[in-house]
This record gives C-alpha cells, sequence and structure tokens, in this order.
C-alpha cells in the first residue's frame, strides 16, 4: 500500500469514495502527473509543478488548484465555501466531477506552457 492508499484508509467509506473519485479524474486528464504526499495530502505534479492537491475533511473534501486555478474558475466556484487557494466540496452534496475535469485540464495545460 502506498502511501496516498494509506491517507485514504484514514476516512469513513463516503470520503475515501470522494478521494477516490478525484484521484480517478486527476489520473485520467492528467496521466503523465507523478503522485505523491506533500503538506500531507495527495499531490499531483508535473515537471515538478504542483497539478493540484485534494484532502480530506470530515464533511467536505478540499481541492487546491494553485496558484492559478481558483481564479480562473472564480465564478463556478463561488457556489462552495472558500479559503485563500482552495475549495471545499461537501459530503453531503454531488462532486462537481465535470468543473474538476476542467480545473484539471486547465493547470496541466498551464503547466505545459511554461515548461
Amino acid at each position: 500500500m502506498n502511501q496516498i492508499d494509506a491517507y485514504f484508509t484514514t476516512f469513513p467509506a463516503e470520503v475515501q469514495d470522494r478521494l477516490s473519485q478525484i484521484r480517478s479524474i486527476i489520473r485520467d486528464n492528467a496521466p503523465q502527473a507523478v503522485e505523491r504526499m506533500s503538506y500531507g495530502m495527495p499531490g499531483y505534479f508535473l515537471y515538478d509543478k504542483p497539478v493540484v492537491y485534494f484532502a480530506g475533511y470530515k464533511k467536505h473534501i478540499g481541492l487546491y488548484a494553485t496558484p492559478t486555478g481558483h481564479n480562473a474558475f472564480k465564478d463556478e466556484l463561488s457556489l462552495y465555501k472558500q479559503g485563500k487557494g482552495s475549495v471545499q466540496f461537501p459530503i453531503d452534496r454531488q462532486l462537481p466531477t465535470e468543473l474538476i475535469v476542467r480545473i484539471v485540464k486547465y493547470r496541466v495545460d498551464e503547466i505545459k506552457k511554461l515548461d
């Protein structure tokens, strides 16, 4: 079991399911990204630059698409509680998978342009 799989097991099944959904979205849309734990949460990196991080919590899943992913989707993300560089997707609501796909693709495209 790798570190991220072990991280998932620390949460209830409902949270684990959401974490797995996000992980699949990232893997499908950023297949070249390297998966590793960073800042105590799963992170995905392309050319050593962060694509996104995500984390599980009791009542929400946090997504961190720093430094620019949140600003690029600020109108759509305004439906959710946010912090500086983070958005919270409540466990009791459907995960906005299409939005997450677009955020991941945006970050991948942005990183590729920089490289």
